[in-house]
């Protein structure tokens, strides 16, 4: 089908005026004069037959015709808009939409975020949390970075690394702690898995005290309360490099235990994207290496052909 030539100056003149209820101030915005804005309206009007404004002394107001008119055409300008600031350089961007643990999200990706911008400019990264329950297919992700076994339904995985649990504790109650003994006679912070507390004091060779701290769905969340000394979270250490560092919270006891690992996971429906390929192989390079410092990692990486 052969669609007549449309009249773009004349949509467009017409979606500013519409934006603005004034000829004068689309002009402004199109630099043009007031007079051609109302000339390529009044050519629109005739075309489609119908008037798209009503005059008033001061300024305009839509008809029906052009409030039918005016979502379409937003839209498509939009759309176009967007089509366009995906080519650069001759480049066409593409979009990347991933979701992952908020604690590992803060802990240990976003740090290391710049090197893969350096590296892969060309990717629009899109990134949300979550508290490990997401729905890779209901959110539209290519990627969920999850903790756990790695078995998930309709998903393929890959491993990225442990990330085991030891105490952490603020400077004043970590003072207190000389032996893991000591950790039953304070208050112990929780998360959903009821089987962490037990499963460490088992691996440091005695009885695990009656767990009754307060109960959170974030491990970010419970080592800030942590921070603070309502009590000692039991957290992945890597996760929080920066607190350690800064000497906010501490380490009392070089014990730990493993309850999983981080995946990378996605659905097996779908379709790997160059950008999809370029992160898997961005942060599994990443992984190989988990505990070295960010700053450390920001080199130049080429870019993958496909």
């Amino acid at each position: 089908m052969v669609r007549p030539h449309l009249p773009l100056n004349a949509l467009r003149a017409f979606e500013a005026s519409a934006r603005h209820l004034s000829f004068t101030r689309a002009a402004i915005e199109l630099c043009v004069t007031q007079a051609a804005v109302s000339h390529q309206v009044k050519a629109l009007e005739q075309r489609i037959g119908a008037p798209l404004f009503r005059r008033l002394p001061r300024g305009l107001a839509l008809t029906d015709e052009g409030i039918a008119l005016l979502p379409t055409l937003r839209d498509s300008f939009d759309r176009i808009a967007d089509l366009l600031e995906q080519v650069e350089g001759g480049q066409v961007r593409e979009v990347l939409t991933i979701g992952a643990v908020g604690t590992f999200t803060v802990g240990w990706l976003l740090p290391r975020l710049p090197g893969f911008r350096e590296a892969h400019p060309w990717i629009d990264l899109r990134l949300s949390t979550n508290n490990n329950r997401v729905d890779i297919a209901a959110e539209g992700l290519d990627y969920a970075i999850r903790f756990g076994n790695g078995a998930w339904h309709g998903t393929d995985s890959e491993r990225l690394f442990e990330a085991p649990l030891s105490p952490l504790a603020a400077p004043a109650l970590a003072e207190r702690l000389r032996v893991p003994a000591d950790l039953a006679h304070e208050g112990l912070l929780r998360s959903y898995r009821s089987d962490e507390w037990p499963r460490w004091f088992e691996a440091a060779g005695i009885p695990a005290p009656s767990i009754k701290g307060p109960m959170f769905d974030s491990s970010g969340l419970m080592v800030e309360a942590a921070v603070l000394g309502v009590g000692i979270a039991l957290a992945p250490p890597l996760m929080f490099s920066r607190h350690l560092a800064a000497g906010i919270i501490l380490q009392p006891f070089d014990i730990s235990v493993s309850m999983g690992c981080y995946w990378l996971t996605w659905l097996q429906s779908r379709q790997i994207t160059p950008a999809m390929a370029a992160f898997r192989n961005w942060i599994l390079a990443m992984s190989a290496d988990p505990m070295m410092r960010a700053e450390e990692l920001r080199r130049p990486q080429e870019q993958p052909a496909f």
